[in-house]
Parts: structure tokens; C-alpha cells; sequence
């Protein structure tokens, strides 16, 4: 069986190594891959982009790919499943018309209110003067979105007005991340622990993945610019038997079943990013159509059913009956990343330490680029060293020991991932 990855990040270098261990799988391919994915045996890196859905068709039909899984939006937002699709070629990823979930906050907002799904209160302006005048009447802390896909970037939780105004004017006026800005969402500030619950589903059947939990922001603590994620670990003890129970019934199931009603089919990984509070409400902060980065890297190192096999069911509509298979220990990932990171940074500089992986550690690339036999780095996000542990604090202990091996020049990474978990567990 041939497999082609799209993608170019640390979540599709974790689904490229998860996907040549499959016992099914010959060849796996990665477009475009990235300096980690190049030296992954059995893996090749494609020189394609993950946005140019007419070359990967091609690819795939040239090379009689029998399954191709969907890493980044982008490509899902663009219609890349629609396309492939239509040519006869599996593909494992919603929808364009589902996908606009995470394509448009505003479509995901509007849908959670029509099928009574808890979110917070919100309204949306693509008038500057209209946005304002709302602001002028909510309280702060409040949370600035930018409508569209702005890679991680477009939100903005203001601690005050003239931050709010700013955020505001950053999409409407000053046009900062293009179309993604033509308008914003402004809602209310939530209280609690954020979760990541990721589920697989073929619009019928729903196998909900290991609970997980990201931290988004820059620095310690849960301070500094939002990112696209400093690292994760699974599972998420804020994710309860009960809790779990309640997003399948509040969210999950809600919200497969409100899309058919719809004329929507959801075939592939659907992402809620909730919000659980103290007294364990439960709301949706948003929704991606594919598998979370860095959720995925820890996810995946305890995955022990195949996943080539779970995508392909999928895609044929055929995931009755199956029970996943999780490993009991904790993973725990911490994202390096380059200095400067979420705004300007430098390329180019090479990475040294990088040990060989082993049962219990797994180094997953993410903005990185293979230079005759040197790595180095090529993003914001350059690496993702995931550990496992009988426990969180073990599973963090694995993982710093190995970071602190690790170097370029500038480098930088949160030192405190999983430390709601390690406080629970002492």
C-alpha cells in the first residue's frame, strides 16, 4: 500500500513515521516534507506543496496512490479532498464545504448557535466603525479573531481596549493577514483549562482519540503572544471519564449529526479546542478539520492501533466496530523553536545533538531542512522532542533531559510543558 502525506510540519512527520509502521504500508511520501521526514527509512520527501492540489492529483494518480491523508488546512479549506475525489483517488480529509468549521470562525460560530452547541457569546463585523462600537460596550479581557485562516496568528485574547482596538484595526484596516481579516470575530473571555479532544470519524462512526492538552502561548505560565503551540501532552487529566462523556453528548455527536442535517458529510480528524471551567461547563473555543500540532506528536507516540488502516476504513466508510488501542504511559512533546518565534525570525542555522530515537523518545521535525547530512533549522517551530513516562512529571523529565542536548543559535523553548498535570499529581 502507497501513502502520500501532505504537509510539511511536525504533525506530518509524526503521520509519516506512524504510517511506514503500518504492517500494510510499502512506500511512504511527503510533500513536501521537511529535513526530518527526508531521513525517515521507507520515506520519501516530494518537492510539491501542500497548497498545489493540482500537482499532488497528479502525483497521486501517477504514483497509484491508494491513500492520501491530509495534514495542514490549507489544502482541506482550498477543496483538496473535493478534488481527488473527483478523479477517484482516496482521500482522508472533510470536505471543502465541512471544512469551512475552521476556514471561517464566523460559518463555525453561526453553526455552533444553529444546533445549540456551547461556545462563547460573540458577534462578527466587517465594518471598522460597527467593530468599535461593539467594543466599546464588552469587557476585557476579550478575544479578537480574525475570521479566516491566519496560521496560527489571528487571535488575540486583549487584556485592555487599546489592545482589543489595535487587534481590530490590525484586520480591518491595516489588512495584516489579507482576506483571513476581511472580518473579525469579537467574544467574550472565558475562564479554565483548555483541552484538546480529537476524534476520527467517517460521518457516522466517531472514535474518539486520546485526550490532549496544548499550550499556546509563547512563555511560561501561559504568557506572551499565542503561537501555534509550544508542545502538548496525552492525556489531558482535565478530561475526565465524565468530561469525556459530556463532549461526545454536548459537542462531538452534535455536531456530526447538525452537519448531515445540513447536507454535510464529515469524513476525517475533527479538533474541538474547549474551554472546561471550574465547574466543569463545557464550550467550544474552536474547531480545526485535521489533526492538532502539537497534539498530534504525543498522541501518535501512544497510539498503538494502525492508522493507515483506521484512515482507510474511514474513507470507505467502515469504522463500526473498531477499539482503538492506546499505550497506558503518558507522552509528553516540547516544541523548540526559533528565536524571534511568533513574529520575525532567522533561518538557516544548524542544529546540533540530535539523538537517535529510541522506544520511549521520538525527535519530530517541523521547520527544519536536510543540507548534505546536516539539519537545519527552516520555520518557527523547528522541533518537537516527544517522550513517554509512566507518569507526566517522568514523561517531562525524558523530555527536557533530551532538549537540553539539543541547540542552534537562538533557539528557545518553554520550560514548564504539562505542568497543570505534574500539579495534580503532587
Amino acid at each position: 500500500m502507497k501513502v502520500l502525506i501532505v504537509g510539511s510540519g511536525g504533525r506530518e512527520h509524526a503521520l509519516a513515521w506512524k504510517a511506514i509502521h503500518s504492517e500494510s504500508v510499502t512506500e511512504v511520501y511527503v510533500a513536501p516534507g521537511n529535513g526530518g521526514t527526508s531521513n525517515e527509512e521507507g520515506v520519501t520527501n516530494v518537492d510539491i506543496a501542500a497548497e498545489d492540489i493540482d500537482r499532488l492529483a497528479i502525483f497521486a494518480a501517477e504514483h497509484r496512490i491508494d491513500l492520501t491523508i491530509i495534514g495542514p488546512e490549507v489544502p482541506l479549506v482550498r477543496g483538496i479532498t473535493d478534488k481527488f475525489e473527483s478523479l477517484n483517488l482516496n482521500c482522508f480529509g472533510p470536505s471543502r464545504e465541512a471544512a469551512q468549521l475552521e476556514g471561517s470562525k464566523e460559518f463555525m460560530k453561526d453553526f455552533l448557535c444553529r444546533h445549540e452547541i456551547p461556545t462563547a457569546v460573540y458577534q462578527s463585523f466587517s465594518d471598522l466603525g460597527l467593530a468599535m462600537k461593539h467594543l466599546e460596550g464588552s469587557t476585557v479581557p476579550v478575544v479578537i479573531k480574525a475570521d479566516g485562516l491566519a496560521a496560527g496568528k489571528g487571535v488575540t485574547v486583549a487584556q485592555s481596549y487599546s489592545e482589543a482596538e489595535k487587534a481590530i484595526r490590525e484586520c480591518l484596516e491595516e489588512k495584516s493577514f489579507g482576506e483571513a481579516g476581511n472580518k473579525v470575530v469579537i467574544e467574550e473571555f472565558l475562564e479554565g483549562e483548555e483541552a484538546s479532544f480529537i476524534v476520527l470519524t467517517d460521518g457516522k462512526t466517531v472514535l474518539p482519540l486520546a485526550s490532549s492538552q496544548d499550550h499556546k502561548t509563547r512563555d511560561n505560565q501561559d504568557q506572551g503572544p499565542n503561537t501555534g503551540g509550544m508542545g502538548a501532552y496525552s492525556p489531558a487529566p482535565v478530561v475526565t471519564a465524565e468530561i469525556h462523556e459530556r463532549i461526545m453528548d454536548q459537542v462531538i455527536i452534535p455536531t456530526i449529526e447538525g452537519l448531515a442535517k445540513e447536507g454535510i458529510n464529515y469524513c476525517g480528524f475533527l479538533y474541538a479546542g474547549l474551554m472546561i471551567d471550574a465547574e466543569q461547563n463545557i464550550k467550544v473555543l474552536e474547531f480545526n478539520c485535521r489533526f492538532g500540532d502539537p497534539e498530534t506528536q504525543p498522541i501518535l507516540m501512544r497510539l498503538e492501533s494502525d492508522l493507515v488502516e483506521l484512515c482507510y476504513q474511514a474513507s470507505k466508510g467502515e469504522l463500526e466496530q473498531i477499539e482503538l488501542q492506546w499505550n497506558p504511559k503518558v507522552a509528553l512533546g516540547v516544541v523548540m523553536a526559533a528565536g524571534g518565534y511568533p513574529d520575525n525570525y532567522e533561518k538557516g542555522h544548524t542544529i546540533q545533538g540530535l539523538p537517535s530515537e529510541t522506544e520511549n523518545l521520538k525527535v519530530f521535525h517541523a521547520g527544519t531542512q536536510a543540507q548534505n547530512n546536516v539539519i537545519k533549522t527552516d520555520g518557527g517551530r523547528v522541533l518537537c522532542v516527544t517522550a513517554l513516562g509512566k507518569n507526566t512529571t517522568e514523561a517531562q523529565l525524558n523530555a527536557y533531559n533530551c532538549v537540553e542536548e539539543i541547540n542552534w543559535k537562538d533557539c528557545f523553548y518553554r520550560t514548564d510543558i504539562g505542568y497543570r498535570a505534574i500539579e495534580r499529581e503532587s
